[in-house]
């Protein structure tokens, strides 16, 4: 089934002239060109290239669709109107019936639709897994109310089988793939697509995310109504505002489109860093926006989580890109483990300059972010860096971000944006009280692996290992005490 599935999405892409588009033969290397030209002869093209793509992952179904979403925020690195043909594919697509989507509502909580809302309009937007119906609740609050597609949890079980079997292939055919682990970042998206599935998981990360976005204003989220939850149905406040993959939204009267762009920027970082939870899904149809810079984010079926030692790599390395402290950067990627140790450092901080350099100080308009990025793959690929898993919603989302703060502002600067955030965090992060806390959860750490160690049967307790692992306990008691003693003192 899972063959089946791939031919045949090799066969719809070949077919919509969206493999290897005809249009940009010039661009191919020579082998390519020719492959171009032999699978135009299979194609029946009907439009542009993008349009033609869009198509093609529609038919393919959610995770495809997932995909296309992605694409369609680089329009620095496609080109707007190849962008534009594909942001259809974030909240314009074909909607179920309003009568099936009431039978899935009332199924869902069990009671009549008319019960739970006075009001239940027809579908507003509609996307791969779910669409959203506007309704009215008793106490005349307006709320948004989203609905699984039917029979999606099936089609979302086939496609996963496809893409599972494609990340199989790459990495074992594909020897260049491999640093990039396919299997490993297959797994990260199927394991996301189906969180998605349950709206429940969703309300709760609604929930949390709401509560999180409140303590820096940079956005905000719609409060959950509980009592119309459900597996397959969720109920929020509707969100304020205009959502902003409607080209209008940006010319609304007094709408501050660097302030958005800058508020999206650190909205996202402040999450990341400051909380270790981020939305990981924030393309333009699920962000709302109202004057002068209000944004509301909805569609919470996709969140990332990354623990302390995530957090202080990322901020270190955007600090280091900050000061343009290449060494330092280079440094990091080692110490984190993205780069194996028997590289160079010096080297490694001489391919970051080459990228980095041609990005400080130049209007945003005027930078390729095309040419960055693949700079940056060939570098990586010169240093045999790997992707890493845990990392690949955090990628994905901040190549969502920076692209959509550039189509709602082209001259942004990322950089900037970011610097009060990252130098914010390390500066509390480093800070006295901070690292006896580190130190503290260390020692207790190690203080719980003794004493399970302790517990374990004699036969057990026989490994080299142990003398170290009391050392360290005591050495990272020691130097705790120690720093409590200069903080007393000091």
């Amino acid at each position: 089934m899972a063959w089946a599935r791939l031919a045949g999405a090799g066969w719809v892409l070949i077919r919509e002239g969206a493999l290897l588009p005809i249009e940009y033969a010039e661009l191919y290397p020579a082998p390519m060109r020719l492959a171009a030209r032999v699978l135009q002869a299979a194609a029946v093209p009907r439009g542009r290239p993008g349009e033609r793509l869009a198509r093609a992952l529609e038919r393919l179904g959610p995770v495809a669709i997932k995909l296309g979403q992605l694409l369609s925020t680089r329009a620095d690195i496609l080109g707007a109107p190849f962008a534009d043909d594909l942001a259809r594919l974030k909240d314009r697509l074909d909607p179920f019936p309003l009568g099936v989507a009431r039978t899935e509502v009332a199924r869902a909580l069990g009671r009549p639709v008319d019960e739970v809302f006075t009001e239940f309009g027809p579908a507003v937007a509609a996307a791969s897994l779910a669409q959203a119906h506007r309704a009215t609740l008793a106490d005349g609050r307006a709320v948004a109310v989203k609905v699984l597609r039917p029979g999606i949890e099936t089609r979302v079980a086939r496609d996963a089988k496809a893409l599972a079997l494609a990340a199989y292939l790459a990495q074992r055919l594909v020897p260049a793939s491999r640093r990039l682990e396919p299997e490993a970042f297959a797994a990260t998206v199927i394991r996301t697509t189906q969180l998605e599935l349950d709206l429940r998981m969703e309300a709760a990360a609604a929930d949390e995310l709401r509560q999180v976005m409140a303590t820096d204003g940079q956005m905000a989220a719609p409060a959950v109504i509980w009592e119309a939850v459900a597996r397959r149905v969720m109920t929020l406040e509707w969100a304020q505002g205009w959502p902003l993959s409607d080209p209008a939204s940006l010319d609304q009267p007094g709408v501050d489109r660097p302030a958005l762009a800058t508020g999206l920027v650190r909205g996202f970082l402040s999450q990341a860093l400051d909380h270790g939870l981020f939305h990981a899904d924030l393309h333009e149809g699920n962000l709302f926006v109202a004057a002068p810079a209000r944004i509301t984010a909805v569609d919470f079926g996709i969140v990332g989580r990354l623990g302390p030692g995530e957090r202080r790599y990322l901020a270190e390395i955007l600090l280091g890109f900050l000061r343009k402290d290449y060494v330092r950067v280079a440094q990091v990627h080692f110490e984190a483990g993205y780069v194996s140790s028997d590289q160079n450092v010096g080297e490694f901080a001489q391919a970051l300059r080459a990228v980095g350099e041609q990005v400080f100080g130049r209007p945003a308009d005027q930078i390729s972010m095309g040419r960055v990025l693949t700079q940056l793959f060939e570098i990586t690929a010169l240093f045999g860096m790997r992707l890493r898993p845990e990392l690949v919603l955090l990628q994905k989302t901040m190549v969502t971000v920076e692209g959509v703060a550039r189509r709602i502002d082209p001259q942004h600067d990322i950089w900037a944006a970011a610097d009060p955030v990252v130098r914010r965090w390390m500066t509390r992060e480093l800070a006295p009280p901070a690292q006896v806390r580190r130190f503290a959860e260390e020692a207790r750490s190690a203080l719980r692996t003794i004493a399970r160690l302790a517990e374990a049967p004699p036969s057990v307790i026989v490994e080299p290992a142990q003398p170290k692992l009391l050392y360290f306990a005591l050495g990272a008691l020691a130097t705790l005490a120690a720093l409590v003693l200069g903080l007393v003192v000091g």
